[in-house]
């Protein structure tokens, strides 16, 4: 907002509160926190002397909005989904949080209050490179357009993105421009170097950077890159020469980046950063020695926050963070954009998606459980009776969002079938590769902890010939200890699909419900 005799102060900018600071930043101490939703009351301590719902999602907090007298104009923020199109729902929806369709339910519901909403994003929809996130990227534009978007900003992994699969999702039409807006990142003059956006009878100034360390990230001689502050100091004049109530930064950038860019350039109001670790602070921060408030958008898009803006002197804005939990139902319209999503993951097919097969390690194949069984009858009875003999059908007939099957994309393949890299989602040669021709391979089987066993079977059958000391030194090559099962559990019970393995005692407790040892 125009810091001006008719516009608010500073101080009253800065009322929106200040908050903790988010893990692995480092953040100076501000004035006493004062509460989403505007109260000027700091939050009550709990027993342990700490503002409750200072760090943990509660949603008595995130549920204040409904409250708020109708703003004259309403932004979300939002960013980093990384890739996070959907939760994944290994461990169950009600237990994660972001997702295109739980944001579009959320924005949905806002504007059912009447309030006129532009939804912006800071970036940085993607987390590899490859054909697969490249369908993903354009999914997940289309999927934003439909909500309705107004900006979106461009983070380091976007622009990692084969250039000739990216520019013709993010350039702007031959009759208004691009929503994609970044004053230091230039893609041939087709994305926007900043908006005005017109919500609720308030123009909004909005335009956004890529910081320094994000742009080293980036390696692409089709995409022209220039230093943040150089690159605003060129925006700034033909951005404020359009008498904006309220500018915004989008920045793709450090926490400590997004504060001085801030501290130089007083023209701005918000500072959205996707800067910090694990999940947004509940509050946004005052940013010393700036009027900007600074607001973080967390990881994964597992939140939101809603701003808005009003009429008043005394309180010009107000800030609440939202999780995207099991509250908001899915919207339908996203459920249809994610299967058309899976739909064109298997009219690709792995070939489509550059996936070929790699040779294991061990340079064995797979044999698939049922044969490992033959011997193993106890073990392999343990498997049958676990969720991982069932992995694959889970993936086909979805306990949740049934709707939309996913036993095409490689990302859930990876820890559903037996015989691929759980985390770099790709097959090995003689592992799972299609639903019909590798039936033997469904279920997380038991090749993915104890390694292939094409040469362990063969010699035990007498295929191959094989001396005393091959079969024991083979029979213990298939052996794995308690401690390397605990860290090949890990490479697909991830903080991501299973946030409650991480738990002290957790993994033994799991133990006990698979644990099987040897042969009969």
């Amino acid at each position: 907002m125009e810091n001006s005799a008719s516009g608010p102060s500073a101080a009253a900018v800065q009322e929106i509160g200040a908050g903790e600071t988010g893990a692995g930043e480092d953040i100076p101490a501000h004035s006493e926190p004062v509460p989403e939703g505007g109260t000027l009351e700091a939050p009550t301590p709990d027993a342990g002397g700490d503002p409750v719902g200072a760090t943990s999602p509660d949603p008595a907090h995130d549920a204040e909005w409904k409250q708020w007298p109708a703003p004259a104009a309403t932004l979300v923020v939002t960013g980093r989904q990384h890739g996070y199109i959907e939760p994944c729902g290994c461990t169950g929806l009600s237990n994660q949080k972001g997702g295109l369709s739980r944001k579009m339910t959320l924005i949905s519901e806002l504007r059912d209050r009447g309030w006129d909403v532009a939804p912006l994003d800071v970036g940085n929809q993607v987390r590899r490179f490859g054909r697969q996130p490249e369908i993903k990227f354009q999914t997940t534009v289309e999927g934003m357009k439909t909500i309705g978007y107004q900006a979106i900003g461009l983070g380091p992994d976007d622009l990692r993105l084969s250039f000739n699969e990216l520019l013709p999702v993010v350039a702007h039409d031959i009759d208004r421009p691009s929503v994609f807006v970044s004053a230091n990142v230039n893609m041939f003059e087709q994305t926007s170097r900043f908006l005005v956006l017109e919500v609720g009878g308030k123009k909004v100034g909005v335009t956004g950077v890529l910081g320094s360390e994000q742009r080293e990230r980036v390696q692409s001689d089709e995409i022209e890159l220039s230093d943040a502050s150089e690159a605003l100091a060129a925006v700034l004049p033909e951005l404020t020469a359009q008498s904006c109530d309220l500018y915004l930064l989008l920045a793709h950038a450090s926490i400590a980046e997004s504060q001085e860019l801030a501290r130089k350039f007083s023209e701005f109001d918000v500072v959205v950063t996707a800067g910090g670790a694990g999940e947004p602070t509940r509050l946004a921060e005052p940013i010393e020695g700036s009027s900007a408030v600074l607001v973080q958008v967390g990881t994964k898009g597992m939140y939101a926050g809603v701003i808005g803006i009003y009429d008043d002197q005394e309180q010009p804005l107000r800030y609440e963070r939202v999780a995207l939990d099991a509250r908001w139902q899915d919207s339908p319209e996203m459920l249809d954009l994610l299967a058309a999503y899976q739909y064109q993951l298997e009219v690709q097919g792995l070939e489509g998606l550059g996936l070929r097969p790699v040779r294991h390690p061990t340079g064995r194949e797979f044999v698939g459980s049922a044969t490992c069984g033959e011997c193993h009858t106890q073990a392999f009875e343990v498997w049958e009776g676990t969720p991982h003999a069932h992995a694959t059908e889970t993936l086909v007939h979805p306990p949740e969002r049934y709707e939309v099957a996913r036993h095409v994309d490689p990302e859930c393949l990876s820890c559903h079938v037996t015989g691929w890299s759980p985390q770099g989602y790709f097959p090995y040669v003689g592992g799972y590769l299609d639903l019909n021709a590798s039936s033997m391979l469904h279920g997380n089987g038991c090749e993915n902890c104890h390694g292939p066993g094409s040469q362990h079977v063969a010699t035990q059958n007498g295929d191959i010939e094989a001396t005393d000391d091959d079969l024991r030194r083979l029979q213990a090559e298939m052996r794995i200890t308690y401690d390397d099962a605990e860290q090949k559990c890990l490479e697909c019970h991830d903080l991501d699909n299973s946030p409650d393995f991480h738990e002290p005692g957790a993994f033994a407790r799991y133990w006990e419900e698979v644990k099987h040892e040897g042969k009969d």
